[in-house]
């Protein structure tokens, strides 16, 4: 029996190391997509607080059938063998849930682990009654009908508070004349509901173990003066059997006055002037409040989904270390409770960033008033449905996902990617069965017997690691192409949003347009202009291989955008074609000396001089357009936007002046030299490209402007 402690232990690890790197994206998920927090930083953080949840804040005492799916009557004799029976089918249900984890997670799939150990246990369950006619009646139907429910209940319930909450954010702040300002006062407000509704769901969720530990210690007098009743409560706060007792609720309370104090003298302090980059004003506010209510949801996590992975272990230890014998719950040995918690931690730290990325860049284009609101919204969901009037055993990840979308929804429904939410909500309603069907069949095969389950755990580990290492990764990156025009804009350590490498494009389109225009002024001052021409036709090769290399990411879904990818993709063509341009002036400037006349050549730099101006005008736009993006859509950035837009269609109007002047002037005085005389014009219409293309590029961010 050592052997099967011994592999019942590795199969629990495995477990819990699955449960961190799935269901880390249900607390960090947002927070990396709004770049609140850097990869890296997110999972430091997930890591800390999963950890201390788990080993902290879990329960000290388990159920043996977890989750209720089983109803066992522990007055009852149970049959002979059953305890036994149970144990291997435990065992089972862990190593597929586990599976089919690791199979989810490596797609990017955020799963429900506890639906997952749930459809395990319930494969298993159709077994046992097999195996056991005397517990017929073993599986819990009306259970099962509750977590079915939910995937439709708590994914609705989290977009629809979602969708509500930003609606508030973006009407209340984001649309003011003044965001920032109007921020500084509101934003306090709104964090005493967000912290009264955090400070209920740390007690009642993240905290009852600790109040029952404290109530069975003497340091309190009663659990439920600070927990709900289990059953026949009342919302009456002042009663014994109150749903939220009064303690509960004045200390909910006071963390939100104090939080909102806190948060009204910290912004009645900050330079918002002096912020630079990665975030702009009111997104910075509602940084802290989404990095906040993401360590909440990671410290619930853990305290509650550790026992996905050893409550069933415990169960197994139980029956293996009393001789066979089966009681309705199990004490957790603090070594148990150890390797829980530092599996979920590790599962964080070495594979947690794949779900990360699906919830935070491919649903939907995350910020921080965006996060902030999808976090309050499934945190609100998950304290509403676990009151024991509802009891209704919804998922975190379920909840998440759907505020995620309630949140996109409220850019339009082109902001969000309905093909990765079908993929995500198609997973959800496989776990039950391919975690069943996955137990069923490891449990059958091993017979309850040691020898047969000995060989069996370790073939499912080597089929898992073959493959996963058939199918890894052949992903395409923008690294290289960024190295290629001049190293990354990453800002501590902080991955670039789709816009900013649309922003590093158009510096690399101005740098080409750059080096064709200093080809041009050497070529009108009769030098030789071979470098430059070089370096242009150099320059613009750079800028297509991040154009490439965006299109790539884009197209294969690997980021969410406000505005469709189609949309983008269209922008991004059009400021390619800036580059296009240039590249042909210079190119043009390669044929043959131009006309040798010194007013016309004075024209054609005016001419230059002109385009340059609409280009940098145009980069400029595109900075814009960068932080509108990073800033939550704001109303007043849209309307910079527009004039940006508007001062590119001018600067154009301009150079399209100077065009018909130089143009005009080569034709009427260009009698003696035709030939040279064509080609200066056929210099001129490709500069003019170069313009116009700059005006086309920044009328197609109107959409932005007017969404």
């Amino acid at each position: 029996m050592m052997l099967v402690l011994a592999l019942s232990i590795l199969v629990c690890a495995y477990m819990a190391w699955n449960i961190g790197a799935n269901d880390v994206a249900n607390a960090m998920g947002t927070s990396v997509g709004s770049r609140a927090l850097t990869l890296k930083q997110a999972v430091i953080i997930a890591a800390i607080f999963e950890f201390s949840g788990a080993f902290f804040a879990g329960d000290a005492v388990t159920d043996t059938v977890r989750k209720g799916i089983l109803s066992v009557d522990f007055d009852k004799i149970l049959p002979e063998g059953f305890a036994n029976d149970l144990m291997y089918a435990f065992i089972a249900a862990m190593m597929a849930a586990a599976v089919w984890l690791t199979v989810a997670t490596r797609f990017g799939l955020p799963v429900s682990t506890t639906h997952s150990i749930i459809g395990g246990i319930l494969g298993v369950g159709l077994i046992l009654e097999v195996q056991h006619p005397t517990m017929d009646g073993l599986i819990d139907w009306a259970v099962v009908r509750k977590v079915v429910m939910s995937w439709i209940a708590s994914p609705l319930m989290g977009g629809i508070i979602a969708f509500l909450s930003f609606t508030v954010v973006r009407m209340a702040i984001l649309d003011a004349k003044n965001p920032v300002e109007r921020s500084k006062w509101l934003a306090p407000i709104l964090a005493l509901p967000t912290f009264f509704v955090l400070g209920l769901a740390l007690q009642f969720k993240a905290l009852k173990g600790f109040f029952a530990k404290a109530a069975d210690n003497g340091w309190i007098k009663n659990k439920y003066d600070w927990l709900p009743v289990k059953e026949n409560g009342v919302f009456n706060p002042w009663a014994e059997n109150a749903w939220f007792p009064i303690n509960s609720l004045i200390l909910a309370f006071s963390i939100g006055a104090i939080a909102s104090i806190i948060l009204w003298w910290v912004l009645r302090k900050y330079d918002f002037n002096s912020e630079k980059g990665g975030f702009t004003g009111v997104e910075r506010i509602f940084v802290w409040l989404q990095i906040i209510t993401a360590a909440y949801v990671a410290f619930a996590h853990g305290a509650n989904d550790r026992s996905n992975a050893i409550g069933p272990m415990a169960a197994v230890y139980d029956i293996l270390s009393s001789g066979g014998e089966l009681t309705a719950k199990v004490d957790i040995p603090l070594w148990l409770v150890l390797l829980g918690s530092a599996g979920i931690a590790i599962g964080v730290m070495t594979w947690g960033y794949r779900v990360m990325e699906t919830i935070g860049k491919k649903i939907t284009d995350i910020t921080p008033t965006r996060g902030f609101a999808a976090e309050f919204g499934a945190a609100t969901v998950i304290l509403m449905f676990s009151m024991p009037f509802l009891a209704v055993p919804v998922s975190t990840t379920h909840t998440l996902v759907g505020a995620v979308v309630g949140v996109g929804l409220a850019g339009g429904a082109k902001a969000v990617d309905f093909r990765v939410f079908g993929k995500i909500a198609a997973s959800w309603v496989a776990s039950l069965p391919a975690a069943g069907l996955g137990a069923v069949a490891i449990y059958v095969a091993s017979g309850s017997d040691p020898a047969k389950i000995s060989l069996i755990i370790p073939l499912a580990f080597i089929a898992v690691i073959w493959v996963l290492w058939k199918t890894k990764d052949d992903e395409i990156y923008v690294e290289d192409a960024l190295a290629d025009v001049g190293g990354t804009i990453s800002k501590n350590n902080i991955s670039p949003t789709v816009f900013e490498l649309f922003h590093k494009h158009a510096q690399a389109v101005e740098v080409t347009v750059n080096h064709m225009l200093k080809a041009v002024n050497k070529a009108a001052e009769g030098k030789d202009a071979t470098e430059e021409i070089k370096a242009t036709v150099e320059a613009e090769l750079s800028a297509d291989n991040l154009k490439s290399a965006l299109r790539e990411k884009v197209g294969s879904r690997e980021w969410k955008l406000l505005i469709g990818s189609d949309a983008f993709l269209h922008m991004l063509t059009r400021q390619d074609r800036i580059a296009d341009y240039a590249q042909n002036v210079a190119e043009q400037l390669s044929f043959r000396e131009l006309y040798n006349n010194s007013e016309a050549r004075e024209l054609l730099k005016k001419m230059a001089e002109s385009v340059s101006e609409t280009v940098a005008a145009y980069e400029d736009t595109v900075e814009v357009l960068r932080d509108v993006t990073l800033s939550g859509y704001t109303k007043m950035g849209r309307e910079e936007l527009l004039e940006m837009i508007r001062k590119v269609n001018l600067k154009e109007h301009e150079a399209d002046l100077s065009e018909a002047i130089a143009a005009a002037y080569v034709f009427s005085n260009g009698d003696d030299q035709p030939l040279a005389a064509i080609h200066m014009y056929r210099v001129l219409q490709r500069m003019d490209d170069v313009a116009n293309a700059c005006e086309a590029a920044a009328n197609a961010f109107l959409p932005i402007v007017y969404n």
